[in-house]
């Protein structure tokens, strides 16, 4: 992309790399139809033989070793060519990226994650020490040269906006009929345009105009995504097997275990992998009976036996028109994909699964995204944003190497651009621009860093007029928390929630305890001395 970059931290330095967007058409093979028809062709000869050979469609001859021979027996070629296509051999038709357009669904509210939505959109939280959510699916969408991609907006969306114009921006670089387009929610004339979106469904259905546009007309296929999950995927691949098996609908899925599976909702699916019914986060008897033969979808039996169940992503591929016809004619009034669209489709219509089977992560609660945040400590990580390949890209800052003094840092993940005087950072991310000053002891804690920089005569006039600067302040003590951006904790903060408190919301000091994590919200100010 034009100004997207991929940044990596390492520790004390990041590493930035760009990367070029698309890669060319793959090209598929010819009808059957077509390829006999071209056999019977008098134009046929050594040339058309050698072509189609270069390209596997028919199985080599040995080359002649003299004159003598004579030459190639057309008639023995044709018959090659017409065996090999009876078997069956030629290679299926690749899906063109050019057919594919992209809808990320960014408009949600965001309340299981306050007070992180508290200011932004849901998709615009900072994850990772560097990126925000919206970057992972937007880097699968380049990674898959997917290059339609539009984003559909409500709930405090500046800052995503701003964020989605620095990074993706195509209008330096001519990518062809590519775009990445922000669809904020409008009010418009007539009986339902004074309504803002009232769920995922009806946020596209509202700009069903749009995906009908002449830039739009060859698009065949559209993949809904979602902009709160961590996971790195193909969507190529997914879009490739929702074309062969001839589906109007496939969903992307996971396999579970019996831990897990109570959480989500739940698929059955036939021998052919099509959808039956669903189930949302089944107990007891109701999550037995979800039980499916995961070999299906190609398990291996011993992870078949281990994950029986399969999980609904919130990832769907719909063929254009299906899609168009289900908002538009059959369900009008439904607000929303999972709840009501999906499974209600599978009754009439042919809705496929398709298995996933690697490191995914809904991260939607501040439980799993403080658990996720700090699983990309651990050695190795499930998830990895070290991809050279596959890299996850976000807004390039041109930050400076991150300055360690005299620090112990464990399993720890420091980004680009910090001030670290020693301190201890222990199994915690430590986001850009943050600074961290003597005889602080951080313990499994994400804090997510500053938007702007305070130079050290500004630190030094806010100290000596009592006042608090960015970072964390001297001899303080923290750990099992989130501090969000721009946050100022004075000297001497004992941040342990030792008496374990689930929830607890104290604005007006700061802070907030969810299901046990105390977060610090943005801009919060924690005073010194202060014992959470």
């Amino acid at each position: 992309m034009a100004a997207a970059t991929a940044c990596v931290s390492t520790g004390c330095c990041s590493i930035t790399s760009a990367r070029e967007g698309y890669g060319r058409q793959q090209q598929g093979s010819p009808s059957n139809a077509a390829a006999k028809s071209l056999s019977r062709s008098s134009f046929c000869g050594d040339k058309v033989a050698a072509s189609l050979k270069a390209q596997a469609w028919l199985p080599a001859t040995p080359k002649r070793q003299n004159a003598a021979m004579g030459p190639i027996q057309v008639s023995s070629v044709l018959a090659e060519l017409d065996e090999a296509l009876e078997d069956g051999t030629e290679e299926k038709a690749r899906v063109d990226p050019r057919t594919v357009l992209s809808i990320i669904l960014g408009g949600g509210a965001g309340t299981r994650l306050y007070p992180l939505t508290k200011r932004r959109a849901k998709p615009a939280v900072p994850i990772g020490g560097a990126y925000r959510l919206i970057d992972v699916p937007m880097s699968n969408c380049i990674n898959s040269r997917i290059n339609k991609v539009f984003i559909l907006t409500q709930f405090n969306s500046t800052s995503l906006n701003r964020h989605l114009a620095r990074t993706y921006n195509f209008g330096k670089i001519n990518f062809g009929d590519g775009f990445v387009e922000v669809l904020a929610a409008t009010q418009t004339p007539g009986d339902r345009g004074a309504d803002w979106f009232q769920g995922t469904a009806d946020a596209v259905r509202q700009y069903l105009w749009l995906f009908e546009d002449a830039k739009n007309k060859v698009v065949e296929d559209v993949v809904i995504l979602s902009g709160d999950h961590l996971y790195r995927m193909d969507y190529m691949d997914f879009v490739q097997k929702h074309r062969d098996s001839g589906a109007d609908i496939t969903i992307s899925c996971v396999p579970m275990d019996d831990s897990r599976a109570s959480d989500y909702g739940l698929m059955k699916i036939d021998d052919e992998g099509r959808v039956l019914y669903f189930n949302e986060k089944p107990k007891g008897d109701a999550l037995k009976s979800m039980q499916v033969d995961t070999t299906v979808l190609g398990l291996t039996p011993e992870e078949a036996a281990a994950k029986p169940y399969i999980a609904s992503m919130g990832i769907y591929v719909f063929k254009k028109d299906v899609l168009l016809k289900l908002l538009r004619w059959r369900y009008p009034t439904a607000n929303d994909f999972g709840s009501e669209i999906i499974p209600a489709s599978a009754k009439e219509f042919n809705v496929q699964a398709y298995l996933f089977n690697d490191y995914w992560e809904d991260i939607g609660t501040i439980k799993s995204f403080f658990d996720a945040n700090l699983a990309l400590t651990s050695q190795p990580p499930q998830f990895s944003f070290y991809d050279a390949t596959k890299p996850i890209f976000t807004s390039p800052r041109y930050l400076p190497p991150t300055k360690i003094e005299q620090c112990q840092v464990v399993d720890s993940i420091i980004s680009h651009g910090c001030i670290l005087k020693g301190c201890s950072v222990n199994h915690s991310i430590v986001g850009i621009r943050s600074r961290l000053q003597e005889g602080i002891v951080l313990k499994d804690t994400m804090m997510m860093g500053a938007d702007f920089y305070q130079t050290e005569e500004e630190v030094a006039q806010l100290l000596k007029a009592g006042k608090i600067p960015l970072g964390v302040g001297e001899n303080s003590r923290i750990s099992n928390c989130i501090i969000d951006k721009n946050a100022r904790i004075g000297k001497n903060v004992v941040i342990a929630n030792t008496d374990n408190v689930q929830e607890a919301s104290r604005p007006e000091e700061g802070f907030y305890i969810r299901t046990g994590v105390t977060v610090i919200e943005k801009n919060g100010i924690v005073k010194d001395g202060t014992v959470i």
